[in-house]
């Protein structure tokens, strides 16, 4: 062709470049192809129109799903689709590999697309060479699948900012990987900066608290929620002259800014970029705003989960005390885990609360207060706010100075009154509780319970008893509820245990096999209060508790609270603890006979490490006895003293059961069918010594057992 002719058609042109062209309407579901296109696609090389399953039968499955994706991304940021196909013939084998151009549009009204483009066969690059690198098939198509797979898993592990970020610069993209990144956010109208790598500290100063209006590409891409792709510095200059000398520093050759969306809202952007060109092709462009778009979600997951530990972290500030100042001659530890709630917020609390007055009941001067720890049904943002507004009635009624027992009555009706107001009764909610008066001066603890666990009493030489009480329903069930108070001693170097049953029967156990596991750490820790605590819970809920499940099949998750009460020696030595006595105390009312079988199990567990089980029965066997003689034969409610003295081998036990009648017992000479009469002819057989000592109102029956008569067991 010479100068100055007429230029030819461009069907002409495309016909000698070997190109065929096409046209396809979504709406229609119609393909023009021109001849050299039908010969591209196997077809006889005439100009055909065919329906969109016809041209899909010429194509390899996997890249048709290719050429949608392309489209889609094309469209949303207004550049050419390019796509290499394979074309297969009748028996699906592929007879070529061409390259796709085109030019789609969208069209609102239709809701279809429209696209005007060209074929071309290309040769297909050798798989694994880095011509195939920018191929859409082979082996480049498998690595970017495998990248996204691996980096979406990884993105979705994250559980903070800090882990998001960490992940992000560590993503290594196949064919391609950028040497900078920088996370964009928003606050107003001024972009910040979340976090970034491949810069030095101090490099973010410019970009921070930047104008959303400003001319830089970040900014952009918030405002309109399109990316920016740069790739050359000429580029970034010609485009974006205002800011690029803040940018030609970092001595970068090419720049993807892509937005982070979430929900269809841009929530900031992602800037990659890279030390050498990039040509930010079609493939390229897919991967890039994959990531991205898993790096808002990442990002979103990551801020709403620090959201909720923040929030966790206010409500556990507010709504657990601290434990008050040092009391005198004894020792205070706390521990609380919330494991059950979605915003890891559950029902469970503690408190300590100085009673008024200040004084002791026996010695002017010395303060007396209360512990209280409980458990709101539920582990749920309701069952916190209950938990709350429970405690703060609880500390109210105690600032009055009630006793235990009217303390709890006044919460049983208060939470009640609060439920009756519910419309859903589903949502109605009770609470177990636990409240112990204590007295620094003597030990004298009064316990009133409500559906709770019982407390536990650690001795000083390890025996853990676990402490019978009288209780009542749980708080909020019966307005009218009565919880009737115990009174129990504690020692010096003893200590109190008052826990949920979150410590108790997390990870799958039941109440009887979390309780063994409890108090085999109680029996063995040799420590001070605050190790103690933290053991206990390490126990239940530590890498430890794995290789202590328990017996059901689910491994249960609940909140736990403990609260721990040390009564130091005389003068707060604990040198002057006395370490080889232990004891305990037990009240049997007339209308309790069932509590027998409470002292006889609480006799057992005193003498826990008693060397001969012959002994131990007997002791049980006569305790049996004196018990039921005072509930038989006297009107009177009896006092059960209990003691183990000594070192071991040369052990003493003495029972002691107390009653205020003054009618003394007297042996007689029961029949052989007689049903009762026994109990004297019992304790003389076989204890090593006994005794009846007349008091100024009743009477105590005692008998005494030596370890070192008993033999052991053979």
């Amino acid at each position: 062709m010479r100068t100055g002719e007429p230029l030819p058609a461009v069907g002409e042109v495309l016909t000698a470049l070997a190109t065929g062209l096409w046209h396809w309407d979504t709406a229609t579901e119609l393909v023009t192809v021109d001849a050299e296109a039908a010969r591209l696609l196997g077809l006889p090389a005439e100009r055909a129109t065919l329906t969109e399953a016809q041209a899909r039968a010429r194509l390899h499955p996997v890249d048709w799903n290719e050429i949608i994706s392309v489209v889609g991304l094309a469209v949303a940021e207004d550049t050419l689709a390019e796509v290499r196909i394979r074309i297969m013939d009748e028996r699906g084998h592929v007879i070529r590999t061409v390259r796709s151009r085109s030019k789609p549009s969208y069209d609102a009204d239709k809701k279809s697309f429209q696209l005007i483009g060209t074929l071309q066969e290309v040769t297909e690059p050798t798989p694994g060479t880095p011509a195939g690198r920018t191929a859409v098939t082979g082996d480049w198509r498998r690595s970017r699948e495998a990248f996204l797979l691996d980096a979406g898993r990884a993105l979705a592990e994250a559980r903070s900012t800090a882990e998001v970020l960490r992940v992000a610069a560590g993503l290594s993209m196949p064919g391609f990987s950028p040497d900078g990144l920088a996370v964009f956010g928003v606050e107003g109208d001024r972009l910040t900066i979340i976090g970034h790598h491949g810069q030095q500290p101090g490099d973010e100063s410019p970009f921070s608290h930047m104008s959303l209006e400003t001319d830089y590409p970040a900014a952009e891409v918030v405002r309109t929620g399109r990316a920016v792709y740069l790739s050359s510095p000429e580029a970034y200059r010609s485009r974006y002259p205002v800011t690029w000398p803040l940018a030609q520093r970092f001595d970068r050759q090419s720049w993807a800014f892509l937005p982070l969306t979430v929900a269809g809202r841009t929530m900031g952007a992602w800037m990659a970029g890279f030390a050498y060109p990039v040509a930010f092709t079609p493939d390229e462009r897919s991967v890039l705003t994959t990531v991205a778009r898993m790096l808002a979600q990442a990002l979103s997951r990551a801020g709403l989960a620090e959201s909720e530990r923040e929030l966790t972290d206010g409500l556990q500030r507010s709504m657990l005390p601290t434990l008050g100042p040092e009391i005198p001659g004894m020792t205070v530890a706390a521990r609380y885990v919330p494991t059950g709630g979605g915003l890891q917020v559950g029902g469970d609390w503690y408190d300590m609360i100085p009673l008024p007055g200040g004084t002791s009941r026996t010695k002017p001067g010395e303060g007396r207060f209360a512990l209280v720890i409980g458990d709101v049904q539920g582990h749920d943002v309701r069952a916190a706010g209950l938990m709350g507004q429970l405690r703060i009635a609880l500390r109210a009624y105690a600032a009055e100075g009630h006793r235990p027992d009217a303390v709890l009555s006044r919460a049983s009706r208060f939470l009640n009154g609060m439920a009756s107001g519910v419309d859903d009764p589903s949502d109605m909610r009770f609470a177990t509780c636990l409240y112990v008066e204590a007295d620094p001066v003597t030990g004298v603890l009064e316990v009133a319970r409500a559906g709770h666990p019982d407390p536990a009493i650690r001795m000083t030489d390890g025996t853990v008893l676990a402490r019978r009480t009288q209780g009542g329903l749980p708080l909020g069930i019966d307005p009218d509820a009565d919880y009737p108070t115990t009174r129990i001693t504690l020692e010096p170097g003893e200590t109190l245990m008052l826990c949920t049953d979150g410590l108790i029967e997390t990870g799958g156990h039941d109440f009887e096999t979390g309780w063994k596991r409890i108090r085999t750490i109680l029996e063995s820790h040799d420590g001070d209060l605050e190790e103690l605590a933290d053991a206990l819970i390490q126990a239940v809920h530590g890498p430890s508790s794995h290789h202590t499940t328990g017996p059901l099949a689910d491994r249960r998750e609940d909140d736990i609270a403990v609260l721990l009460l040390h009564r130091q020696g005389e003068g707060g030595d604990p040198a002057a603890v006395p370490p080889t006595v232990r004891r305990t105390m037990l009240s049997v009312a007339q209308a309790e006979p069932e509590r027998v079988a409470v002292a006889r199990q609480q006799l057992r567990e005193l003498l826990h490490d008693w060397p001969s089980a012959d002994q131990v029965d007997s002791a049980v066997l006569l305790l049996s006895e004196t018990l039921t003689n005072v509930l038989v034969h006297t009107d009177a409610d009896a006092l059960l003293l209990a003691e183990v003295r000594g070192e071991t081998g040369e052990r003493r036990m003495r029972i002691e059961v107390t009653d205020t009648s003054d009618d003394l017992p007297h042996k007689r000479r029961p029949g052989e069918l007689a049903s009762s009469g026994r109990g004297l002819m019992l304790i003389e057989l076989l204890a090593d010594t006994w005794g009846v000592d007349p008091q100024g109102e009743g009477k105590s029956i005692w008998f005494e057992l030596y370890e070192s008569s008993g033999g052991g067991d053979e």
